[in-house]
């Protein structure tokens, strides 16, 4: 069992998604979720329902920004 975390994160740069952001991290940015995997959205509240794209991955977690 491997717990070095070496699972590739299911998202990727450039890439589209339609979110809702279920919390607010501690700097403010909106937290949504694709398969489990924390995506930090700026300029967003709670129940907020948007479409993002992904400019930011990392090991843990990704940034996007809303389109449009």
């Amino acid at each position: 069992m491997d717990r070095g975390g070496s699972r590739l994160p299911p998202v990727k740069v450039g890439e589209r998604y339609k979110v809702r952001i279920e919390a607010l991290g501690k700097g403010g940015d909106g937290i949504a979720r694709i398969k489990g995997f924390v995506i930090f959205v700026p300029n967003t509240k709670v129940g907020d329902e948007v479409e993002i794209v992904i400019n930011s991955v990392k090991q843990k977690f990704a940034f996007g920004e809303i389109i449009g």
